[in-house]
């Protein structure tokens, strides 16, 4: 009698330097990277062929490391040019996706090139200011005073 090894389930499994929960569905679970929301998430599964509802713990090594290779290697060329998160790089021209800590460090380092050239944007970075043209009569007040302020008679 020749006993099959069942592969067990995976609590947490690790892609791209992400602990995933195995407990989601896999689009769902691929959301926890940062960089990847769920319309590239569902792009990834479309891809690489896995079904989508399955739960990512129950998924084979083979199907785990297909994932991997996707989203580490291949992102550029499985997904269209319009979902990916850097296209147009300003210092090479190139479009591709960031994940993780590079995706913090170009937002950091963009705010920085406004401050540096003193854009509008930059500006209102370093003043703590609204950035995107929001009103600021009325909202995103800080300290005590809300209300209206009376003259003094």
């Amino acid at each position: 009698m020749i006993l099959m090894a069942e592969e067990q389930f995976k609590h947490i499994v690790r892609i791209a330097n992400t602990d995933l929960d195995g407990n989601k569905s896999v689009v769902y679970a691929l959301t926890g990277i940062k960089g990847i929301g769920f319309r590239v998430a569902q792009a990834l599964v479309n891809v690489s062929g896995i079904k989508g509802k399955e739960k990512l713990g129950n998924l084979p090594n083979d199907q785990i490391q297909k994932i991997k290779e996707l989203i580490e290697e291949n992102l550029e060329n499985a997904v269209p040019t319009w979902m990916l998160n850097r296209r147009r790089d300003l210092y090479t021209g190139e479009d591709f996706h960031l994940l993780g800590n590079e995706l913090d460090m170009s937002y950091k380092e963009d705010i920085d090139l406004l401050r540096k050239i003193r854009a509008y944007r930059g500006i209102r970075h370093e003043k703590g200011k609204k950035v995107r043209g929001q009103r600021t009569r009325s909202t995103g007040r800080k300290g005590v005073t809300v209300g209206v302020i009376r003259r003094k008679k």
